[in-house]
């Protein structure tokens, strides 16, 4: 038995029985919990009875991975459980397949009492009217540098555009807005970040992906503990990617072997072209609001007036 991270970027308990991969996951609105998976091993052909066995034992697999976490890990609003927590997810990240070089990152991780109190403080940055929202982040000295930057890498982008079909002005738009182009980044360890948010009550389950995301991260050489710096909230990089989404569109566009969206600019913006493909970006089509790819846009960022503010910026570097 193992866990892991499945396609969805979800934590999912892995069995092998018979030479057959199974995933197991909770039981939910009365549907069956387990799921076999592709794998390289063959088929295997047998009698109702001889499943009984293996499928009974998966059943109650079922049951432990609902019940595991609780009593493995146990989230709390105050530093008081952190180091209990720290210590069970370590062991849960090794079980699922992080070395434990790599999972002894969270060893020195210390809970983050600003990280918290930034979490909470979020939501009034978002209700504000998308005239006062826009002013702030669709600036004059934005747009100029953002039209410095199509100049400075014209060539990056006819190769990206060629590739994914993203506009140049779309993808400038949402790198100025970020991190006004790379420039702040954010300079908190995501790993500690992801930690104190993953041990939170509030959004548990989401952040502990992350987490293990952002170790899987490390261990495939992307990048080193030191080096997996960023926001708050965990996002990594020029264009600030979770880690979960880190793992699925990270590119390796400059060809030096690593998916490296901190310092390289061509990953940076050939990762962050490929998310929006992958999120139903029609090349060619409009972007503006009620065209065909601001659905793409909702995928980047679920606020509305995040969304608008893009594509306004987008329009005004053409």
């Amino acid at each position: 038995m193992r866990f892991g991270l499945d396609r969805g970027g979800q934590v999912k308990c892995f069995v092998n029985l018979d030479g057959a991969i199974y995933k197991v996951t909770p039981p939910s609105g009365g549907s069956d919990p387990i799921h076999r998976e592709r794998s390289n091993v063959p088929n295997f052909r047998s009698s109702a009875r001889s499943l009984r066995r293996p499928l009974a034992t998966l059943t109650a697999l079922a049951a432990l991975v609902v019940a595991a976490p609780a009593a493995a890990q146990q989230c709390g609003n105050d530093a008081s459980g952190f180091s209990a927590w720290t210590a069970a997810f370590k062991q849960q990240a090794i079980a699922s397949g992080i070395s434990p070089q790599v999972a002894a990152t969270l060893d020195s991780v210390t809970y983050n009492t600003q990280v918290i109190k930034l979490d909470r403080g979020q939501r009034a940055t978002f209700k504000t009217d998308f005239a006062s929202f826009a002013a702030k982040r669709v600036t004059g000295g934005r747009i100029s540098k953002g039209k410095q930057m199509l100049t400075k890498h014209a060539r990056l982008f006819d190769a990206v555009e060629a590739q994914y079909g993203v506009p140049r002005e779309i993808l400038t738009a949402i790198w100025g807005m970020e991190t006004d182009y790379g420039a702040v980044t954010g300079k908190l360890s995501v790993v500690r970040s992801l930690a104190t948010l993953a041990y939170d009550c509030r959004r548990s389950p989401f952040f502990s992906n992350e987490l293990l995301a952002a170790l899987t991260i490390i261990q495939r050489g992307d990048k080193s503990p030191k080096d997996m710096v960023g926001a708050w909230a965990g996002e990594v990089g020029q264009t600030q990617f979770l880690a979960s989404n880190y793992l699925k569109y990270a590119v390796d566009f400059d060809g030096d072997g690593r998916r490296d969206l901190i310092r390289s600019t061509p990953d940076v913006l050939a990762s962050t072209a490929n998310f929006l493909r992958a999120h139903g970006w029609i090349p060619g089509a409009g972007y503006q609001p009620g065209e065909p790819n601001f659905q793409a846009l909702v995928g980047w960022n679920k606020s509305e007036n995040y969304q608008r503010a893009i594509a306004l910026f987008a329009s005004k570097l053409n």
